[in-house]
């Protein structure tokens, strides 16, 4: 492969990585309204197994400390309740509201290295995230319209993930990436199945379809990501990444009667900013503490 086109295949690639998040945001709104979000997210993870397939030998084979072990525990624990939490946001409040509050991740991840990791927060890294915070204010508008559970359950999904993503850092060190998005498939589905177990109700093969279509977009998304990390530095890629929410507002207003919310647009402007400084600050002391837009995806 020619290296002077690297950069555009990193840039196609992402246009992929979130045409491919679009479609798992699309296919949860409209084919998981009848199923409870445990249930729902335990199915996408449960069918999702089957693309692990081709490492199951090497993940059965291989041998780690228990230290790990309960690490990569914990980690599918914390990203299955963010799972659930953002499977039933999905299906209260409209898909750009959702988008807008997932790119809060990387902040969380942010405030949660200071707090757990001792990292040091610089006076501009802390203005971006009162930024985003600010953003945050923006989209919702408490005391102007009444917040929803859905909101609410997005605020605590972004913090999910984030834990989820401080967890992963250490075992990312030690670890092939297969192993680690493999042990989080494995380790998410467990976590998911006594919440989905709670409230089980029979799906049909409808529901079951559907949420076989959300796991081939989703592995699609994770596989166009990394091959778009690959082929490109984080300062191309990222921008692209951004896309997500001009899809999330026309897939929205054009299939699900949605209208587009000049103040979630704002506010989705706001954080979208926030987060751009933060990864470019990192980029520029050469260090990787926060997620990209598009790694804490489901």
């Amino acid at each position: 492969m020619d290296t002077a086109n690297r950069p555009l295949h990193g840039i196609m690639w992402m246009v992929a990585t979130g045409l491919c998040f679009i479609a798992v945001t699309a296919t949860v709104k409209h084919g998981a309204q009848d199923l409870p979000a445990a249930q729902a997210a335990f199915l996408r993870y449960l069918l999702g197994l089957v693309f692990i397939l081709p490492v199951a030998r090497s993940l059965l084979a291989a041998r780690m400390p228990w230290r790990d072990v309960g690490l990569f525990g914990l980690r599918g624990l914390v990203h299955a309740l963010a799972v659930i939490l953002w499977f039933y946001a999905m299906t209260q409040i409209p898909i750009a509201e959702v988008t807008a509050m997932n790119y809060l991740n990387p902040v969380y991840v942010t405030i949660g290295a200071a707090l757990l990791l001792g990292e040091r927060l610089a006076l501009r890294r802390i203005l971006a995230v009162v930024a985003a915070l600010v953003g945050v204010i923006i989209i919702l508008r408490p005391g102007f319209r009444e917040i929803e559970t859905g909101h609410l359950a997005m605020l605590f999904t972004a913090m999910l993930f984030g834990a989820s993503y401080l967890t992963a850092k250490p075992l990312a060190g030690r670890h092939s990436a297969a192993m680690v998005v493999a042990m989080l498939s494995v380790t998410v589905t467990i976590g998911l199945a006594p919440f989905a177990w709670a409230v089980w109700v029979p799906p049909t093969w409808g529901d079951v379809g559907w949420m076989f279509v959300v796991a081939l977009f989703a592995t699609g998304g994770h596989y166009a990501m990394t091959r778009a990390f690959a082929a490109a530095p984080v300062s191309v890629t990222q921008p692209v990444a951004f896309l997500q929410m001009v899809w999330a507002v026309l897939l929205g207003w054009a299939v699900f009667d949605e209208p587009p919310d000049i103040y979630v647009i704002l506010g989705a402007a706001i954080i979208i900013a926030a987060v751009s400084f933060i990864a470019w600050r990192e980029a520029r002391l050469r260090r990787q503490v926060t997620p990209h837009a598009v790694a804490t995806k489901t």
